[in-house]
């Protein structure tokens, strides 16, 4: 999301988290910086494969996830939990059913398309491209959206995502999306709340 602080913009020239200082190097943009990482710290094969046909696959599943699972996964969040917080107005029961009915053709193609009968997105073995899909489908679930519930096929897949990454740090990695609902609870300054209010209901559009 956007940052008005003096410092983000050092970091990013669009003022946007996630962003990554490296030494003198800076980065912006989050699937920049997991290939970057991957690449520095000589991860082992299987998140970012050497073989150019399974890293393709993986870079396929990339693109295709920013105009698809984001651009729908995460607006239940900003509906039902974030801009109701910002502007103390909740949003109509029917942006949430649009949302959703977007975010089901996306699961229906990811399920159909990437997924398939494989135990990850590019084969046997998780990848970048599972941790970038796990991390948007886990918002809904934070605000009372199981979309696992009724899709086993996803529903297994997450279970398999859980154990290569171990319960422990999965659930540590997610605890902030998890408990989203208890920002609910919290005072926002007025004026912070007048600045973000009109970029959060712009991300809707």
């Amino acid at each position: 999301g956007p940052s008005n602080s003096e410092g983000a913009g050092k970091v990013s020239l669009l003022k946007k988290v996630p962003a990554l200082k490296d030494g003198d190097f800076t980065l912006a943009e989050c699937t920049a910086i997991l290939l970057y990482l991957s690449r520095k710290y000589n991860t082992p094969d299987h998140w970012y494969p050497s073989d150019i046909h399974k890293r393709a696959r993986v870079d396929e599943y990339l693109s295709w996830h920013h105009a698809n699972i984001r651009a729908n996964a995460p607006k239940t969040m900003w509906i039902k939990v974030l801009i109701p917080l910002f502007t103390g107005q909740p949003l109509p029961s029917e942006k949430l059913q649009e949302v959703m009915e977007g975010l089901s053709t996306s699961l229906k193609q990811f399920e159909e398309r990437f997924l398939q009968d494989k135990a990850f997105i590019i084969g046997s073995e998780i990848s970048l491209a599972d941790l970038v899909a796990i991390v948007e489908l886990m918002q809904p679930v934070g605000v009372g959206c199981d979309i696992f519930e009724d899709r086993p096929r996803l529903r297994e897949w997450r279970r398999r995502v859980e154990d290569a990454v171990g319960k422990e740090l999965f659930f540590q990695a997610h605890e902030m999306i998890l408990n989203i609902k208890e920002l609910s609870n919290i005072q926002i300054d007025p004026q912070l709340k007048e600045q973000l209010a009109p970029v959060l209901m712009k991300m809707l559009k």
